[in-house]
């Protein structure tokens, strides 16, 4: 700020009125300095904190879902089911994670009484619509799944909010992305608790001059940004005490056969760290001591 305000007032104004601003910036310094002499004797109070596993409440509810970390702390959200992390620029998620575990995969709670909404609280200018949809050939692709929170009519109607959504294309939404989803859920019978990990990715790719570029395509007014790809990491459980398995998926936002089995989209997590900007891996290690990462194909 000081730099700005001497050269601006030598080059706009002259050097006469530059001495006053230096000399006004000399008064300022020595108030500051006096300041910070007078922050120096306040005690400092700690903040007692509180780990979100900690915490007691409903089956697959938002509060112990974030037991191995925050992958990254940029517009962070809490619904009934998942948290998430909302990427303002994108009109999406960054990333939602959600815990599942057979309780919170039973319960009363009906599709068929939910429909897709605003989030309400996003930014009207940073946020998706229903219309940004119609006509799109895209389908509102859910990131937390629906049918993961049965446990809560509530918490399945959160799962609704655009907020949870981007555009996916309709066949893999419907066949592959749809069936990995049923496997996360599968894989509660054998694990004591699977957090799920969900959201899209901007991947490059090499062009005719040879060169990389990120492109991907938006829709509606409002100009929701179409994934390339989406990722899936999922944190296992192992009902034994021994320590977590690690999964994570990456696949393309197009039509895939479903005769491709879901292990060729396995990945190393750190090939989705490096892609999204987030972190799993040194969250993880601060909760368990034994990490086995499965990326057979």
């Amino acid at each position: 700020m000081k730099r700005w305000l001497q050269t601006g007032a030598t080059l706009l104004i002259g050097a006469g009125f530059g001495a006053s601003v230096s000399r006004l910036l000399s008064a300022r310094d020595g108030q500051e300095e006096e300041g910070a002499g007078l922050l120096s004797r306040v005690p400092v109070v700690p903040v007692p904190t509180v780990q979100a596993s900690e915490l007691t409440v409903s089956p697959g509810g938002s509060a112990v879902v974030m037991k191995y970390g925050f992958p990254s702390l940029a517009n962070i959200k809490t619904r009934e089911s998942y948290i998430t992390s909302y990427d303002p620029r994108t009109r999406t998620a960054s990333w939602v994670i959600e815990r599942l575990n057979p309780a919170s995969l039973t319960g009363p709670s009906d599709r068929k009484y939910c429909e897709f909404k605003e989030d309400d609280s996003v930014h009207e200018f940073h946020r998706a619509t229903n219309a940004d949809y119609r006509g799109s050939g895209f389908d509102r692709g859910h990131l937390a799944a629906a049918a993961n929170h049965k446990w809560s009519q509530k918490a399945m109607e959160d799962t609704f909010y655009l907020s949870n959504v981007a555009p996916q294309n309709p066949h893999l939404n419907q066949k592959t992305w749809n069936n990995l989803e049923k496997q996360c859920r599968s894989l509660t019978k054998r694990y004591l608790n699977v957090y799920v990990c969900t959201g899209p990715l901007y991947l490059p790719r090499q062009e005719a001059d040879g060169k990389l570029y990120v492109r991907y395509q938006v829709i509606g007014q409002h100009h929701v940004a179409v994934p390339t790809h989406f990722f899936k990491v999922l944190i296992l459980e192992q009902t034994d005490g021994r320590g977590v398995e690690l999964r994570s998926y990456v696949l393309p936002n197009e039509p895939i056969d479903e005769r491709v089995p879901l292990e060729r989209f396995l990945v190393p997590i750190e090939t989705i760290e490096r892609a999204s900007g987030l972190l799993f891996v040194p969250n993880i290690m601060k909760r368990t001591s034994s990490l086995q990462a499965i990326t057979n194909r």
